[in-house]
């Protein structure tokens, strides 16, 4: 019996120093033998699995099952997975008949999620599935049919004396099934069950709050994600709620402390990063909030309909109390430390549809403070995509706030400040490089410009006469868009100089519209020289016969440009005509 005891002291004494080098020293390996504690622990672990070999049936089977389990991780963590994977199916089999014990249920769920994430590993993702929702299901049978909190593994290898409270074990066991819901919530992201991925984010972010288990910064990178979920189902007061607890739990992470000074500056710079890709879902938020809103008010030409604005005012008056308090409960991250600090990071911003311009700055200028913190780490050196993706959605803002401005002056100073930080990155841009970045520039440079020139008309359009000064504008302001568009055409030519006979799918509807607002500029450009005019008219209708023609020869392409499409057939219709009289008015006597 006492030789009995010593090799259970023995076994007990391995089992800890394996496990100490698997999760403490292995930290410290160096980079040339990344795996170097990882052996170590291994050849421990094989050690007393050799001292148990001999004992007794009974609780043993639970040890070496315990064995098995600590083999596999040992060795998927060591990226030999076949073998990880054989130690964790005999884990499993070892527990099979007493899975729902208390004694085996935390391994055994803790075992097949380590088999989930091996599968997933190897891209067999609907395996990893299966594995994940058996052991979802485990644990909810155990709750239900037992509920007591059961052994965790490490216990099976302590004395009496060592054995850990039930509220460790409760603890323990919880972090557990949280682990299984998160990689469930991975496992519907890749098989694109974007609803149920979600969902089991949610709960899983829910429950990190509720037990304690995370690290700030990740958890508030995951809940910035799920915002933008939300977004897409225009859910805005959960977005907004999941921004706000990112925000909250993510300055916990405060200053990393670190052993090496480079690792520390390693460490700011990542927490840095972390924040600026905060600060981009937050924009994304104010921008789709602006909008949405938009959407909703606006009339069939784009501009804002005022009765629909009095309508949707009166409406929200009425529903706004019930719908705030009625939904609030449904998402919230209680957990009462952080609860006032959310709540407070929440009445920065509204979550529900601005209705007129006051209301849309608001929201206008918190997506612009966050544009300042995501420039500031994505700088156009070292992350020229990033910065120029931050400015593009910045003058994004500018476009959707100017929808809510009544005044025309005012609303043209909003488009140029989107040249005025459009251009200068467009002129710094090589499109050998950057091709479809350097298109998207020259298209929204192309149609700033082209609203400008129409705000400009409609000015012009309300004056007694047309005075040189808003004229040479005009001309100026259509010259511009004219400039950009055509570049745009431009870059969809071969090598050759050549334009393509039939269009790409994804530059069909933009290349269309550039050649339709090539020949309505054309037709708005003022000139008192007839010649001119007449040159400018005979652009107009090459550009209109364009579409014409094109959606005659392909004739998939009339959906896409529908309105375009009608628009041009009319004035393909009228020009020749408008032409003549202007060509006799010109020389009465030919």
């Amino acid at each position: 019996a006492a030789a009995a005891g010593d090799g259970w002291a023995a076994a007990r004494e391995k089992f800890r120093s394996a496990r100490a080098l698997s999760s403490v020293e292995s930290r410290k390996d160096p980079a040339t033998e990344p795996f170097r504690s990882k052996y170590a622990a291994r050849a421990l672990l094989e050690e007393v699995k050799q001292l148990l070999s001999g004992a007794e049936e009974g609780g043993e089977a639970v040890r070496r099952a315990v064995l098995e389990y600590e083999l596999g991780v040992n060795h998927a963590d060591t990226e030999e997975l076949s073998a990880g994977e054989e130690h964790l199916l005999r884990c499993t089999r070892l527990l099979e008949p007493q899975r729902l014990s208390r004694r085996c249920v935390a391994l055994y769920i803790q075992a097949q999620n380590n088999l989930g994430i091996l599968w997933s590993e190897r891209d067999e993702i609907r395996t990893a599935q299966t594995y994940l929702e058996s052991a979802e299901a485990l644990y909810q049978q155990y709750m239900k049919e037992d509920g007591n909190p059961p052994l965790d593994p490490s216990e099976h290898f302590m004395d009496e004396e060592e054995k850990l409270t039930d509220q460790e074990r409760s603890k323990r066991f919880e972090k557990a099934y949280t682990h299984t819901l998160y990689y469930l919530a991975q496992v519907y992201q890749h098989l694109e069950m974007i609803e149920k991925a979600a969902q089991y984010c949610h709960t899983t972010l829910k429950r990190q709050l509720e037990f304690s288990g995370y690290y700030p910064v990740e958890w508030a990178l995951n809940a910035a994600t799920l915002s933008q979920y939300y977004l897409s189902k225009q859910c805005f007061m959960e977005a907004r709620h999941c921004l706000a607890a990112a925000n909250v739990i993510f300055s916990q992470a405060g200053q990393v402390p670190s052993a090496e000074d480079n690792e520390a500056e390693q460490d700011q710079q990542d927490l840095r990063q972390r924040k600026a890709e905060i600060a981009r879902c937050w924009i994304k938020y104010c921008l789709n909030l602006l909008q949405s809103a938009r959407k909703l008010l606006e009339d069939n030409i784009g501009e804002l309909d005022l009765d629909r604005q009095l309508e949707l005012k009166a409406q929200r008056k009425k529903e706004e109390d019930e719908k705030e308090n009625g939904r609030k409960k449904a998402v919230l991250f209680v957990t009462s430390d952080i609860c006032d600090s959310v709540l407070a990071m929440e009445e920065k911003v509204s979550c529900v549809y601005p209705l007129d311009f006051q209301e849309a700055r608001e929201i206008f200028l918190v997506g612009q403070n966050y544009v300042q913190e995501a420039k500031e780490f994505f700088q156009v050196d070292g992350y020229v995509t990033d910065h120029i993706e931050i400015v593009q959605d910045h003058s994004a803002l500018f476009k959707v706030l100017a929808f809510f401005e009544e005044d025309y002056e005012r609303r043209c100073k909003m488009h140029k400040r989107r040249v005025d930080m459009l251009e200068p990155l467009y002129a710094d841009l090589n499109p050998q490089y950057y091709l479809l970045i350097s298109r998207q520039l020259q298209f929204e440079l192309a149609d700033t410009y082209y609203e400008m020139m129409d705000l400009k008309v409609a000015i012009g359009n309300r004056l007694e006469e047309l005075d040189s000064h808003t004229i040479k504008k005009i001309n100026s302001l259509a010259q511009l868009a004219i400039k950009y568009y055509e570049l745009f055409l431009d870059s969809l030519r071969n090598p050759d100089k050549v334009f393509p006979e039939e269009l790409e799918e994804d530059v069909l509807r933009p290349a269309m519209v550039a050649k339709f607002h090539i020949a309505r500029l054309y037709g708005k450009l003022i000139t008192s020289d007839g010649k001119k005019q007449l040159e400018n008219m005979q652009t107009s209708l090459e550009y209109y016969t364009f579409l014409v023609d094109y959606c005659e020869k392909y004739p998939d392409a009339v959906r896409v440009v529908e309105t375009e499409l009608e628009l041009s057939k009319e004035m393909v219709g009228l020009l020749p005509t408008r032409m003549e009289r202007l060509r006799a008015k010109l020389c009465p006597f030919i």
